[in-house]
């Protein structure tokens, strides 16, 4: 398993995604990820899945603190103490004293980003979180959240892969000490299917999957959450470690000029922003 180790977090740089998963099926995805060797879990207040997720990581021979776990704060929370309680019920679903990251989900279009800022230091200083961060946040607010130096932001979790290469919001993070975590890697599934995988995926012997996950790890300081419910996906996801793109295959994806956003809300923030 790649590390990716920052001066704010330690984290495998393959996770498992659980949206949107629930019940059973969340259970038993998580304890197969587990055994297979799956270090890094994410999760959300809104995914509706918390209790799930805390009951599979209870049961498992897997000690807590070898899980890296993610989760996030609603978008209708839009200050600090609306973060904090959030923070403290997520814990309270997940049966965990802490979490490894905590991110505000979405940027509420009412919000008071000095307040939720403070609110996220606040969580990381009193230990509910050993990591704090945002996702979904374009370059412009990213930048002023930045400025203003108040959380440690070790993270930002967007919407990542070859048809949105998220170019400014890459510099940004390699700038600043940041991880980009990459949702929806693989576009909902579309984005494997592009021709210029392809090829690049029968010279080396892999799926087209594995090529588009293999593409987001070699871009920087990334790591991948995608969604996996069944084993062999799962491992297919997971042996993507061991997978070496070359010069010439990392520029032929990066030549894609197709650009599709697959994750766009009615409350998403102004992208170009």
């Amino acid at each position: 398993m790649t590390i990716l180790t920052t001066s704010h977090l330690t984290m495998p740089a393959i996770g498992l995604g659980t949206w949107p998963m629930k019940g059973a099926e969340c259970e038993g995805a998580i304890e197969t990820a587990l055994g297979m060797g799956y270090r890094h879990i994410d999760t959300a207040e809104m995914y509706g899945n918390e209790v799930e997720v805390g009951r599979a990581l209870a049961a498992n021979v897997v000690p807590r603190g070898d899980v890296f776990l993610t989760s996030k704060g609603w978008w209708d929370k839009p200050d600090g103490p609306a973060l904090r309680a959030a923070c403290e019920a997520s814990l309270e679903r997940l049966k965990t004293p802490y979490l490894d990251l905590y991110l505000i989900h979405w940027p509420s279009p009412q919000l008071n980003l000095a307040s939720a800022l403070e609110g996220l230091a606040r969580i990381k200083a009193d230990g509910l979180a050993r990591a704090v961060g945002v996702a979904n946040f374009p370059a412009g607010l990213l930048r002023a959240a930045l400025a203003l130096n108040i959380a440690p932001l070790a993270c930002n979790q967007v919407e990542h892969h070859p048809l949105l290469p998220q170019a400014p919001l890459l510099k940004i993070c390699a700038e600043n000490d940041m991880v980009l975590t990459s949702y929806s890697p693989l576009g909902k599934g579309e984005v494997p299917a592009h021709p210029a995988l392809a090829p690049i995926a029968a010279r080396l012997g892999c799926t087209t999957a594995q090529v588009t996950l293999a593409w987001a790890l070699a871009q920087g300081p990334v790591s991948v959450i995608p969604k996996a419910a069944s084993a062999v996906r799962q491992a297919e996801n997971l042996s993507t470690a061991a997978i070496t793109l070359s010069a010439a295959d990392l520029a032929s994806i990066s030549a894609i000029t197709e650009r599709r956003r697959f994750v766009n809300p009615g409350f998403a923030p102004d992208w170009a922003a």
